[in-house]
């Protein structure tokens, strides 16, 4: 058996981190076991569904590097499959019209509530004579179609991640409306438990991997499969993305989509790396650093776990950082710019030698492409403002002594390089009798505006190659004298 996983999304919003992860897992298998990978757009929601959540499902899939080896396939362009199989099954009497009115609909689910009960339908309209049907429709009352569940029957599957599962029908809510209202002989918008099934079944779903918040769907899909006379797929049911109360990640929580993620800085490596992590353990051996392509390799259930994946922004930077520390410069240098632009900094942006030896110094230091726009902000500008920490520092005896002795020997040392650069400092602090620590600092403070930051002698170059250290020295040296 060739397997056949699939990952299902619904264009009513951007592509959310669970629906990605689950991608994740449903891409490893069908890599794991040389199976195929299907992409299908759940659009059946017309209302909901936008073009633009469309694409930034396909963007972002792209983007995180699962590429799908058939579709994508949208829902919406297959209603006469799911009429074709809606009509199947009222023709065998596996289904029926209800013409409930939802004023009797919310009669029944009060009286229900007030006796304890929880709220179901009571299945009053499945043994309609065809004389009641045709007064209820005289009445122009429309009609929705149900699925009938018996309430003793026991539904049981052996789950990839959970074993055994079992329900019984009568939890499962009373008949089960699986296409909307309409008048007359015609029926509505089929829906999700009933489209997925009749689409995975169309498609040669093999493996139904998603979420555990679909569990209980699954018991009602394992009917419709018996229905409409079909193989039974092996189910398999993840762990929930928690936050860090323990409660289900959602929009609440701030950053849930790819796109946000994307924006903030983390690059697809690191985040796809991090996702297969939310809920599978690497064999022995394995470190926590991997591709996806090696992942595959080991990827298997009997390491998914069923507990719920606590989301870790700490562990995700930590991750993040060591896939930025290891990039080449040209590379980082094309993944900063984008985030330099947008920030409003202006430069040569074709002056590749400084923009790439400036991403080699700030890379180390990153944890997130974002955070390159304070870190490196002062090597953008002509003029920068002096912290607190700065100006106490350019006022500390022996500063201005130390600023006005470097600006004097930058001459000398035409053109900067970093061996000229210590021997200058050598110099100073030899000649002025000051300490190193002393003139390093100050040296800091003058030409960053602050007291922490990138390496100084690094910073120092490229400034320099702008004609803005002397500049920035100059300033210093007026902040020192209280000018």
């Amino acid at each position: 058996m060739t397997v056949r996983v699939r990952i299902a999304p619904s264009p009513t919003g951007n592509l959310h981190i669970g629906t990605a992860r689950t991608a994740v897992f449903n891409w490893l298998y069908a890599r794991h076991l040389g199976g195929t990978f299907v992409l299908r757009i759940e659009d059946t929601d017309q209302e909901r569904s936008r073009p633009e959540y469309t694409q930034n499902i396909l963007d972002g899939l792209t983007w995180l590097g699962l590429t799908w080896d058939e579709g994508p396939f949208y829902q919406s362009k297959r209603l006469e499959l799911y009429q074709q199989k809606v009509q199947a099954l009222l023709d065998k009497g596996l289904a029926y019209r209800a013409y409930d009115t939802p004023e009797e609909l919310d009669a029944m689910r009060e009286a229900q509530k007030a006796n304890g009960e929880a709220p179901r339908y009571d299945n009053r309209h499945r043994n309609l004579t065809p004389q009641q049907r045709a007064a209820y429709e005289a009445d122009g009352r429309s009609s929705v179609i149900r699925f009938i569940i018996e309430d003793d029957r026991e539904i049981a599957w052996n789950d990839l991640v959970r074993g055994n599962v079992s329900w019984k029908g009568r939890d499962l809510g009373g008949d089960m409306v699986i296409a909307r209202a309409a008048s007359g002989n015609d029926f509505g918008q089929p829906l999700y438990n009933f489209v997925v099934v009749v689409d995975d079944i169309d498609m040669n779903i093999t493996h139904i991997i998603r979420g555990e918040d679909h569990i209980g769907n699954t018991p009602k899909q394992i009917l419709l499969y018996e229905a409409l006379e079909a193989t039974m797929p092996t189910f398999g049911h993840t762990p929930l993305i928690l936050n860090e109360a323990g409660a289900k990640l959602s929009k609440r929580d701030g950053v849930t989509s790819i796109s946000d993620f994307q924006r903030m800085g983390y690059v697809p490596e690191a985040l796809v790396n991090y996702m297969t992590l939310l809920g599978w353990s690497p064999p022995e051996g394995m470190t926590e650093i991997f591709a996806l392509e090696e992942a595959a390799q080991h990827f298997g259930f009997e390491r998914v776990n069923r507990a719920g994946a606590k989301f870790d922004w700490d562990k995700l930077n930590w991750l993040n950082g060591q896939y930025l520390h290891i990039k080449p410069a040209d590379k980082l240098t094309d993944l900063l710019i984008p985030y330099w632009q947008a920030a409003g900094f202006q430069a040569d942006w074709s002056d590749r030698p400084w923009l790439e030896r400036l991403a080699a110094v700030i890379g180390p230091s990153l944890s997130r492409l974002d955070e390159a726009v304070p870190m490196s902000e002062y090597l953008f500008k002509d003029a920068v403002g002096f912290t607190e920490d700065a100006i106490a520092q350019l006022k500390q005896d022996g500063s201005a002594k130390a600023i006005q002795a470097v600006a004097d020997a930058i001459a000398a040392h035409q053109p900067l390089t970093e061996t000229t650069v210590q021997d200058l400092i050598k110099q100073v602090v030899k000649d002025q009798n000051l300490k190193k620590g002393l003139v390093m600092r100050t040296l800091r403070a003058a030409l960053t505006g602050a007291m922490n930051g990138p390496d100084l002698v690094q910073s120092w170059l490229l400034l320099h190659q702008h004609g803005l250290d002397q500049t920035r020295l100059q300033a210093a040296l007026e902040a020192a004298q209280g000018k």
